[in-house]
């Protein structure tokens, strides 16, 4: 029975946000900027676009014209979480070093945003 208690708490329990792999320097977006996403076409030196739309709405079109749409969601972490409608999710953190903007995904990879 406790075993089944235990089980049964840890599903119950919110996933605890990600241990972001973020290098010295690196400040995450604050919730204001965050929020100020909605609206704007972020893209990356590889030519994808990620478009943050008003309600929540998101897509990525990749530089082949190719897209994947979804919606984003804001996590407590400060990360923004992306649920495909194909049913792959992930969430990224967006980080400012320096002058740039910078994704990073869960595995710790970064991806630079274009300066607009």
């Amino acid at each position: 029975m406790t075993r089944f208690m235990i089980f049964a708490l840890l599903i119950a329990a919110p996933v605890q946000a990600a241990d972001w792999p973020v290098k010295p320097g690196d400040v995450p977006l604050s919730p204001e900027e965050l929020e100020a996403l909605e609206g704007r076409t972020l893209t990356f030196y590889d030519d994808g676009q990620s478009k943050y739309s008003a309600g929540g709405a998101y897509s990525y079109t990749y530089a082949s014209g190719q897209s994947a749409f979804g919606t984003y969601s804001i996590a407590e972490d400060g990360s923004i979480c992306i649920a495909y409608r194909n049913g792959f999710s992930r969430c990224d953190l967006y980080v400012r070093s320096g002058d740039r903007l910078i994704l990073i995904d869960e595995k710790g990879d970064r991806y630079p945003v274009r300066p607009e």
